[in-house]
């Protein structure tokens, strides 16, 4: 198990990479709304981190149900980071008053372990 919350977080650390780029792209050049734009960057970052999970977390790229994982990806760690994502970002921007980058950034920590434990119990259990 430790070795698969390494590779938890080390997909997850380039999963924000690709959550900020896309929340920063999102804003200034498509010129989103913070709420908009945090949802679509979310978004991206869950299919970039299921694609990584299934071949190198836990490894179960190739074996059946890989629909019904992505299912139980999106219904757990998605919805679980798309709701903590846009309820901080609301409170970190708004009455915090703090840049949407860094509060990008606490909303992601604030997810990561409830996200692993969501994905070892739920979403690549073994198959029995």
């Amino acid at each position: 198990m430790i070795q698969r919350w390494l590779r938890f977080n080390a997909v997850g650390l380039a999963g924000i990479l690709v959550q900020l780029a896309a929340l920063a792209a999102l804003k200034q050049i498509a010129g989103l709304s913070t709420t908009a734009a945090t949802a679509l960057a979310v978004e991206l970052a869950v299919l970039h981190n299921f694609y990584w999970h299934e071949r190198w977390t836990w490894g179960t790229h190739g074996t059946p149900g890989v629909m019904a994982r992505l299912l139980r990806f999106h219904l757990a760690n998605g919805l679980v980071s798309l709701v903590s994502n846009l309820l901080w970002m609301k409170l970190l921007t708004g009455p915090a008053g703090m840049h949407y980058l860094p509060a990008n950034m606490i909303s992601i920590a604030i997810t990561a372990l409830l996200n692993f434990a969501l994905s070892e119990r739920f979403v690549f259990r073994p198959v029995r």
